[in-house]
């Protein structure tokens, strides 16, 4: 327990001090994480708006396979990115290996499905009525496309907040991605690995209490969109 309580204490000082190394770490993190939220929802979004406002043969299956993306793990999503990003890989000329761009590809991968799925979870609790009122008002496609989104508004961007709670915790995809370059590819996750590793507690669990202060905020206000949803 005085382990504990020392390194803690230790831990609030880190923080306090604003160490440059600590908040590198942690501004690396927010970096990445936020641009393949992004670029994730810029994908994700309109495909679910797409697969949920039309009916086509597969709709059901492809949905499903949706659905199955959202428990693959992130090793082995960073196996299939590194085969095409390595030296031998199809991609291997961007020297895109070790970098932050390569944390982002395999995390963009990770919470596409998801966001995709939760966009088409949202617009299906929409009343049909609104397109329908929509159309026989003389709207387009794309007017009536953005009538549902305006009314599926805190669902999606409540996926696009968990999307962004998920890429920020994960470890797999950067570690293998991103090498844990120090100052340059090393997030929280990995940098706290590592730290571990060492026996060093004090910046692992600095990191820690920072992550799980994002986590935090992050499903505070997820749950604030989701409420208003059910509203």
């Amino acid at each position: 327990m005085t382990l504990l309580f020392d390194s803690l204490k230790s831990s609030f000082m880190l923080i306090c001090s604003l160490n440059p190394e600590l908040f590198n770490i942690v501004g690396v993190s927010i970096k990445v994480s936020i641009a393949s939220t992004l670029i994730a929802g810029l994908i994700g979004i309109p495909t679910g708006l797409a697969i949920s406002m039309r009916h086509f043969r597969g709709k059901r299956l492809l949905i499903t396979v949706l659905n199955t993306m959202l428990s693959i793990p992130t090793v082995v999503i960073g196996l299939f990115v590194y085969s095409f990003i390595s030296r031998r890989g199809i991609l291997g000329p961007l020297d895109l290996l070790y970098t932050q761009k390569a944390i982002i590809i395999g995390q963009i991968i990770l919470i596409a499905p998801i966001v995709t799925t939760f966009t088409i979870s949202a617009i299906s609790r929409i009343d049909d009525r609104y397109r329908k009122t929509a159309l026989t008002l003389g709207a387009n496609s794309w007017q009536t496309a953005c009538v549902i989104m305006r009314e599926a508004r805190f669902g999606i961007m409540g996926a696009v907040i968990l999307s962004f709670g998920r890429v920020i915790a994960e470890v797999g995809i950067s570690m293998m991605l991103g090498g844990n370059a120090k100052g340059f590819t090393r997030t929280m996750t990995t940098a706290m690995a590592l730290e571990y590793d060492k026996g060093e507690f004090v910046l692992s669990i600095a990191l820690g209490l920072i992550l799980l202060l994002v986590s935090f905020s992050v499903n505070i206000v997820f749950n604030y969109f989701q409420g208003r949803t059910t509203n």
